[in-house]
């Protein structure tokens, strides 16, 4: 409801800028005068049957329910016909119009996003199209809106309707109008155009103006320098991805054993094969141990239990002990071709 009335005040600003509310007034003077005249001459059609043949005329609609029988008539039927052929084209132009510049504002990234619960890119870098596609194969995040923030000339994809974007940097005036206010995620990437040391700077700024308007929203932040990664936690990121570092650990493990890349890439990545799941503990496995749990899930869901994220003490625990009994506020980390709906 609100994006209508926000779209039809803008309607309103169209009409008014182009100077169109006189054309308007036109029309309506010309059906009310020609209604007026048309039941005067006319004795046997009421006052609204002479305002609906008005209507149908001006609008060249011409269902023939109503006809003039008078030559006085015939003859005011006749002028607002012509009047009738250049007003329509008027306006039909000018919904054309508007819908192209709104078409056009939306391409330009300079019109605010009425959206809720939508994931916001700040940056669109090299790696930028890979994470778009590979939160577009996940079931949680295939039909949601993404909402991109970028200094680019026009949207990166503009043929995707559930595909926004802002033009500019992430800023307070950007943020607000991605409607950060009301988004599930935002993914802050590096500025690759900067130089290596300004890199970092820029997102820990850009999550701390996120994290000041927001606090609530979940800010996923990717920074270049390790040593950089405590001032990105004390602006308040709620995960940290150091670029280059997890390709790194992957070289080593692939020197120490051969083809453990081939499934860390399997499952880190959307598009095919099994993947990693955050999911809730199920309520009959409340209380149950780790191991009881994880035999329950392979076996009757055919779904792999690697750790958990325990609620009290706020930590990851990969591989935990058998006898680890699970919370009602715990999280399980699991292996799994789909997400699991339990």
């Amino acid at each position: 409801m609100t994006a209508v009335i926000i779209i039809a005040k803008r309607f309103l600003k169209y009409i008014v800028r182009e100077r169109l509310h006189r054309i308007f007034f036109l029309v309506f003077l010309i059906i009310f005068l020609g209604s007026i005249a048309f039941a005067l001459v006319e004795k046997d059609k009421t006052l609204l049957g002479a305002f609906w043949w008005a209507v149908v005329t001006v609008t060249t609609v011409g269902y023939g329910d109503v006809t003039p029988t008078t030559l006085a008539g015939k003859i005011i039927g006749i002028v607002i016909m012509f009047f009738g052929i250049g007003l329509a084209g008027v306006l039909t132009a000018t919904l054309a119009g508007f819908f192209i510049e709104e078409r056009e504002m939306e391409k330009k990234g300079i019109k605010d996003v009425l959206q809720k619960d939508h994931f916001i890119i700040c940056g669109w870098n090299s790696r930028a199209q890979e994470i778009y596609e590979e939160l577009k194969t996940d079931k949680k995040t295939r039909d949601i809106p993404f909402v991109v923030i970028a200094p680019l000339e026009e949207s990166p994809k503009s043929e995707d309707p559930n595909f926004y974007f802002v033009q500019g940097e992430p800023d307070k005036e950007t943020l607000k109008k991605a409607s950060v206010d009301k988004a599930n995620t935002v993914i802050v990437l590096l500025d690759e155009s900067l130089e290596p040391y300004a890199r970092d700077a820029k997102v820990i700024l850009t999550t701390l103006t996120i994290k000041t308007l927001c606090p609530h929203v979940y800010v996923c932040a990717e920074i270049e320098n390790a040593s950089n990664l405590e001032h990105c936690k004390n602006a308040k990121a709620d995960e940290v991805i150091i670029s280059g570092e997890i390709g790194a650990k992957l070289l080593v493990q692939a020197a120490l054993d051969h083809g453990v890349t081939e499934l860390v890439c399997e499952i880190l990545s959307n598009k095919y094969g099994n993947e990693i799941y955050l999911i809730d503990v199920p309520e009959n496995l409340v209380n149950n141990s780790f191991l009881d749990a994880s035999i329950f899930l392979k076996k009757n869901h055919d779904i792999l239990c690697i750790g958990i994220k325990d609620s009290e003490n706020k930590v990851v625990i990969s591989n935990p002990s058998g006898d680890y009994l699970l919370k009602e506020k715990d999280k399980l980390f699991v292996i799994a071709a789909t997400r699991p709906q339990l």
